[in-house]
């Protein structure tokens, strides 16, 4: 499971279209199977089930009211673009999940994330859509109820991906990084072989590794250079996605030399004496 964090936009109907992965009609309703999770103080302003019957557009609405409400709200930094969006991506060969699943894994994304805080009044409006296989789609409001701006935690990505590890082991999901074969233990032996293959994991290391840190700035920085305007901006964004690429291939490399180093050496076997057959006169 990968979590991403897109960058923060004015509005969340296009958000929105991105996780439908169609544009938002105001005759499409959309029902419980999709939007899967959502604030808990939506009851107070949608009573007896209403939001049900929702179209794509009316939910666009609803998380943009604090934004008609509160037009000069400004996060710390005077950033006006108060929509929060990200998404989480199964591995291809997971299991197709239930409705309560995905509902557990929004409210959990959405703690992590900072955007419900239990037992707050005043919180963000968010909302879950699982309308893409595999996916879903957490769309929030940073504008909370009481005029006041949720400022995100600066660990956001970190603990959202650590939340994912969780949900993985809780739902027995297939974690990111796996591979048809074990890789060697690499014991804490007193030689240098040993010692130059634990360096070696660690920079190779797809969830804590600098290199892993590395990768995910260039594809996030790709990612938002893309969303710009622009031939010039789409071929940066290319550039850059190359670049990650690469960088993730090091990885690999690192990754084979580390198990190559603790691999027991087999001593060479001597070759089998040749018998000639003795032939009579």
């Amino acid at each position: 499971m990968i979590p991403r964090l897109h960058a923060r936009a004015h509005t969340p109907h296009e958000p929105l279209a991105e996780a439908l992965g169609r544009p938002i009609s105001p005759v499409e309703g959309l029902t419980e199977y999709t939007v899967v999770g959502h604030w808990p103080g939506l009851e107070y302003f949608a009573p007896d089930d209403e939001q049900r019957t929702w179209t794509s557009v009316e939910w666009a609405e609803h998380l943009e009211d604090p934004c008609l409400e509160y037009p000069f709200a400004v996060s710390p930094d005077d950033d006006r673009r108060p929509i929060l969006h990200l998404d989480v991506r199964l591995h291809p060969d997971d299991r197709d999940l239930t409705g309560p699943e995905w509902a557990e894994i929004a409210h959990r994304l959405a703690r992590a994330a900072g955007i419900e805080i239990p037992g707050k009044e005043h919180g963000c409006r968010w909302i879950a859509v699982q309308a893409q296989p595999g996916r879903l789609d957490l769309i929030a409001n940073l504008i909370h109820l009481n005029s006041a701006w949720h400022a995100p935690s600066a660990q956001i990505l970190r603990r959202l991906s650590a939340e994912a590890r969780r949900i993985e082991q809780d739902l027995h999901l297939i974690p990111v990084r796996t591979g048809p074969t074990a890789r060697p233990a690499i014991r804490s032996a007193p030689t240098a072989s040993a010692q130059l293959a634990s360096v070696l994991t660690q920079l190779a290391d797809e969830q804590a590794g600098p290199l892993a840190t590395v990768r995910g700035l260039v594809e996030h920085t790709a990612h938002r250079i893309a969303r710009q305007p622009g031939f010039a901006g789409t071929d940066t964004a290319y550039r850059l996605e190359l670049i990650a690429r690469r960088i993730h291939a090091i990885q690999q490399d690192l990754d084979s030399t580390a198990a190559h180093l603790v691999q027991p050496r087999v001593a060479p076997v001597p070759p089998a004496a040749r018998h000639t057959a003795h032939r009579s006169p």
